[in-house]
């Protein structure tokens, strides 16, 4: 598992919201901050990195939860 500066819970909360959350915990985060986003809508696993491309933050990949959530990783440059 990879280690997180932030870990956000978005289990539970559908388009926009995780990406909502990403972006707001991006806006106080130092460069080098790694954030993890626990999502449970499957659209997340294309628009979370549509939106690091398109801010111009990393996107780390992901890996799944013995729950069945995907956690997505990022990097604020």
């Amino acid at each position: 598992m990879m280690k997180a500066d932030v870990r956000l819970n978005e289990r539970g909360h559908r388009c926009p919201i995780p990406v909502v959350s990403v972006a707001r915990a991006a806006r106080d985060a130092s460069s080098g901050t790694i954030i993890a986003v626990v999502c449970t809508d499957p659209g997340a696993a294309s628009d979370i990195p549509a939106w690091c491309e398109m801010k111009g933050v990393d996107f780390l990949g992901s890996q799944a939860e013995p729950d069945g959530a995907m956690t997505y990783f990022v990097r604020i440059r």
